[in-house]
């Protein structure tokens, strides 16, 4: 449904997307993970027809983003922390705006502020709106015009982890529901909950690309598996040397109160392959 072939973008003399090539298919939640420059943000600028590009081919469901037409954008939802809220009006307002730009009923906002959880607070400016309420509202933007495709950039950024869930499960439904979520992060732990593939991306170009597990167990050079027994003490075994010989005497002893393999994470796999932190 997406697909980008050797694409390159820059600003001035600085390259900031050099050769990406990605396809995102049908029915997936697809994440662009990196730290922020890494160009996460410019790719959905290009591909949501905002920037054009120097060279190379992207296509959003079947349509050549640098000729993008008025109904290809209806089937876009788009949450950026830039594309700013209207504060003196209310979030029923703020929606309806939108609803009037793309031509839909005004009986998706009731649905999506309820979806967001916000349908009590629809009459209430949006100046006075918290943060957390302030993105649920920019993510029912993105969801009023029920887009087949879905693109967030850093949807969860600075929330507290309560209201990032509560948008982590209205992602999930809607990509129940048929949607195509391209997301972009710097948060391991939500790409591995959400993402169903990942393409790395550091200083614009792809390092790495799999789902999570198939990129942990990639970079699992050690192979170790950890115990923990009743005391509390821990354990890290090798998968060679012994490691069922010392669990088999732990089970004996009746001690053994947990055992688990020890993968790398998202965050040791992109420090190995790019030596830089997610977060950085």
């Amino acid at each position: 449904m997406i697909e980008v072939t050797n694409l390159s973008k820059s600003f001035g003399t600085k390259k900031v997307l050099d050769g990406i090539s990605m396809t995102v298919r049908d029915g997936e939640i697809f994440g662009l993970l990196g730290p922020s420059g890494a160009g996460k943000t410019t790719l959905i600028r290009v591909l949501t027809g905002q920037l054009k590009f120097e060279s190379g081919e992207a296509s959003v469901m079947g349509a050549d983003v640098r000729k993008l037409s008025g109904e290809d954008k209806k089937q876009f939802g788009i949450m950026m922390d830039d594309l700013g809220l209207y504060e003196r009006l209310t979030a029923y307002q703020n929606l309806k705006v939108f609803t009037d730009i793309y031509g839909v009923s005004v009986d998706a906002i009731g649905k999506v502020l309820a979806e967001v959880k916000l349908d009590q607070d629809a009459k209430k400016e949006v100046s006075k709106f918290s943060k957390g309420m302030k993105e649920r509202l920019r993510l029912a933007r993105a969801l009023v015009t029920h887009p087949k495709v879905l693109f967030l950039d850093e949807p969860t950024s600075g929330l507290d982890p309560q209201t990032a869930k509560e948008i982590h499960e209205i992602i999930r439904n809607r990509k129940e529901a048929g949607c195509i979520i391209f997301l972009t992060t710097h948060n391991m732990t939500e790409a591995e909950k959400l993402c169903d593939h990942l393409v790395l991306l550091n200083e614009g170009k792809i390092v790495e690309s799999g789902s999570p597990r198939e990129l942990c167990l990639r970079y699992d050079h050690q192979k170790r598996i950890e115990i923990t027994t009743t005391d509390g003490e821990k354990e890290q075994l090798p998968f060679a040397g012994g490691a069922v010989e010392r669990i088999e005497q732990v089970l004996k002893e009746g001690r053994l109160l947990t055992i688990h393999s020890q993968e790398p994470n998202l965050e040791t796999v992109f420090m190995e392959l790019t030596g830089r932190k997610l977060e950085a």
